[in-house]
């Protein structure tokens, strides 16, 4: 009897932890909270110092979403990663009210400004195909994190826009094209497949000038249906992009040369490209650039996540 007890003792404290977890709930079905995201977000509260965890059934909801600096420290949970699906079809070329071209910041379809933001279990999509420019994922804040998170689309799918922000990926897939991650943000991309559709760039970073770490990729599989020598792992959106991968897989897709200058000369002198104990049949370092680096044991031990990430840790 007593242990009967227990276990109905145990089995109420596991659904009041879930009920507290699960602050709002949004399903199409009607039978949560919301039956949109963007009402979920909008009803977390400003400024808010505590996390507010907003669970979303599986469907696909296409909005085009904000969530805006006030909403801080906001956790999106999927039901499941591959059926929990939030979407767009924005691109650079599409015209908005006014006739204009939206352009590359335009087309978005989720723009995420608050800080200490993350997502765990959830496909965040542009929908629009192959038609130049399209982000599905702004990432503007500090402290974001994504886990087991998919992010789908062509040219410029996850755009890391914060300047001085802290990103950190893990176990997550990221699709694209040309340039399909790209911006200025220190981002960490750990276990994740990097997957290399027709021919184009993984990276496009803009580090700046001040900022030490740019993008770094960890125990990744560099990986895609593209033909052989089509892909570069990066190239620099501006003079100082920054790009380090470190024990990841590169398929036979990646051109020996590795990286490209984007036209310009003088990239070379401040743009910064290095590998360690990299594998598969993309790695060639004897074919690499010459302005390129292969890091050495010392060198790689300046890559831990709490240098990287100025003593935050993401884990």
């Amino acid at each position: 009897m007593k242990k009967v007890f227990l276990t109905l003792i145990s089995f109420i404290a596991s659904l009041f932890v879930v009920a507290q977890e699960r602050h709002f709930t949004v399903a199409q079905d009607g039978s949560g909270n919301f039956k949109t995201v963007q009402e979920a977000i909008n009803a977390v509260p400003d400024f808010r110092k505590v996390q507010t965890v907003i669970f979303i059934k599986n469907g696909v909801y296409k909005e085009k979403l904000i969530l805006a600096p006030s909403k801080k420290m906001v956790k999106l949970v999927g039901e499941s990663v591959e059926k929990t699906i939030l979407t767009y079809d924005d691109y650079n070329q599409k015209k908005n009210i006014f006739g204009e071209e939206k352009g590359t910041s335009g087309s978005a379809s989720f723009y995420i400004y608050g800080d200490d933001f993350s997502a765990e279990s959830i496909t965040f999509e542009n929908s629009s195909g192959p038609v130049g420019q399209a982000v599905a994922v702004w990432s503007a804040g500090d402290r974001m994190k994504f886990k087991n998170c998919r992010f789908l689309g062509f040219q410029d799918t996850l755009y890391t826009y914060g300047y001085g922000s802290r990103q950190y990926y893990t176990d997550c897939y990221i699709e694209g094209t040309v340039d399909f991650i790209f911006g200025s943000s220190t981002a960490v991309f750990n276990n994740c497949d990097i997957f290399c559709k027709k021919q184009g760039y993984v990276t496009a970073a803009s580090t700046p000038d001040s900022t030490k770490y740019g993008y770094v990729f960890l125990n990744c599989r560099i990986k895609g249906d593209a033909p052989e020598n089509s892909f570069y792992l990066g190239r620099p959106w501006r003079p100082y992009a920054k790009v380090v991968f470190i024990n990841c897989e590169l398929g036979k897709h990646i051109k020996p040369e590795g990286w490209n200058n984007w036209g310009k000369e003088s990239n070379e002198k401040t743009a910064y490209y290095a590998e360690y104990n990299n594998k598969g049949e993309g790695f060639k370092p004897k074919h690499r650039v010459s302005w390129s680096h292969q890091l050495t044991k010392e060198g790689a031990r300046e890559y831990t996540i709490e240098k990287i990430f100025r003593g935050w840790n993401p884990e």
